[in-house]
């Protein structure tokens, strides 16, 4: 008898449980309707990449002395430079500069260390081909310097998200660390 009381005692316990549970999706179901959307229409709309943005990488040829510092510093040594010595002037001179971008881990290293600075990262990021050996840019492609997102008139721009006022965020992260704690 008084097993059976105990499963009854049980049974009602894992019921009133479960219907916490159950209350706690709805309550975040509930908050989640409150809030504005955050989808970014993006071919009409664009987001602002961030001052410091891994893109594609701007080369300036004039200003490379074909150190090849870029290409040792390079984790997968990605960068091919071809240069030739002028015995005269006893002076490397560049012939070809060339960035496979479907090998690219953007990170940054070749730029960090180019002693001319004849290298830099641009906020570029729409990369994407339909063919792999178009995203091998040489000296010519690499010296195009991108339209910014700001200057794009087809383009409406979105600062970073910020459309999102912090107390929803806040609230947000809140919720999440009164959950976790019970």
């Amino acid at each position: 008898m008084f097993s059976t009381a105990i499963r009854f005692i049980d049974y009602g316990q894992q019921a009133i449980q479960a219907a916490r549970y159950i209350g706690q999706g709805f309550m975040v179901t509930l908050d989640h309707m409150n809030r504005l959307p955050i989808t970014i229409q993006y071919p009409y709309e664009k987001l602002i990449p961030s001052e410091r943005f891994r893109g594609r990488i701007h080369f300036e040829f004039d200003k490379c002395i074909a150190c090849e510092v870029c290409v040792r510093v390079c984790p997968i040594n990605l960068p091919v430079v071809d240069w030739k010595l002028r015995k005269i002037m006893r002076k490397k001179q560049l012939k070809s500069y060339s960035i496979d971008f479907g090998i690219c881990i953007f990170c940054g290293n070749c730029v960090e260390y180019c002693p001319t600075n004849c290298l830099s990262m641009t906020e570029e990021y729409e990369l994407s081909t339909y063919d792999r050996h178009e995203l091998n840019y040489d000296q010519i492609a690499l010296g195009r310097l991108p339209i910014p997102v700001t200057e794009d008139s087809t383009v409406e721009t979105i600062s970073n998200l910020s459309s999102l006022s912090k107390g929803v965020m806040e609230g947000h992260s809140d919720r999440r660390n009164i959950t976790d704690t019970n």
